[in-house]
């Protein structure tokens, strides 16, 4: 028997003093005429708490969906440590992979920036598509709570959103030696990676000299963006200990 489908809710759930939700919008659709869902089946609304709520259909009408919710439980998949990935904007739908696969990896937050040598723009629509990206990764890999997707169009207000990271990771393909060992790392991260342009030297001053981040290397060979973003991720999750 497969598990009850995963849906998540537009506001946090007062529960118990609020025990019917409507499912409207996107996840109505995809309920109802994606998944064939009817009243009487079992399904787990998510709020962005961490609570993963049990509810069983009670109506679907034309446009919506009311579920009745019999209790909860706190979702075990969210990582221990908060990572947040900072990423130049790239081409095409390279950012919702790198998107995807962060959500997937147990990233917490995801900051999508413009800098000098950026060749891609994100419009409030495209940042609307790649929070939709995260809610539906989510869904996918289990977790309770979407990692939230922002646009800087300032580089510098994106290493500033950093503050207060015990770790900060600048991934700079034009730096000889890493400045920091991964496998040491603990605590809350947060990790740089460039558009396919990379970085001018000046940003990267910038990071280290006012922000405190510092260089890493990813080895020899020169990745893709969206290689290196999401095999960072993988990297940085390994050695916090989210992947065993």
């Amino acid at each position: 028997m497969s598990a009850p489908k995963r849906f998540l809710t537009e506001n946090l759930i007062d529960y118990p003093k609020v025990s019917e939700v409507l499912l409207e919008g996107d996840q109505f659709n995809h309920a109802k005429n994606v998944l064939r869902l009817a009243v009487g089946e079992e399904i787990t609304l998510l709020d962005g708490s961490g609570r993963e709520y049990t509810a069983i259909i009670a109506e679907c009408a034309k446009r919506n969906m009311t579920a009745h919710i019999t209790g909860f439980t706190v979702g075990d998949k969210e990582p221990r440590t908060k990572v947040r990935l900072l990423v130049g904007a790239l081409k095409g739908d390279k950012t919702e992979l790198v998107v995807q696969k962060a959500a997937e990896l147990g990233i917490s937050s995801v900051g999508v920036f413009n800098s000098k040598y950026c060749s891609a723009w994100l419009t409030p629509s495209k940042l609307e598509r790649l929070n939709k990206v995260s809610r539906e990764a989510t869904k996918q890999c289990y977790r309770s709570v979407a990692p939230q997707v922002e646009f800087f169009d300032c580089f510098e207000d994106a290493l500033a959103s950093a503050e207060g990271y015990a770790n900060k990771l600048f991934a700079c393909e034009f730096e000889g030696h890493s400045q920091a060992d991964m496998r040491e790392i603990s605590g809350e991260t947060a990790i740089v990676v460039g558009s396919e342009g990379g970085f001018a030297e000046e940003e990267y001053a910038l990071a280290r000299k006012k922000y405190g981040f510092k260089g890493i290397t990813l080895g020899k060979r020169i990745l893709r963006a969206e290689t290196a973003a999401i095999a960072l991720c993988a990297i940085v999750m390994f050695e916090l200990g989210e992947m065993q």
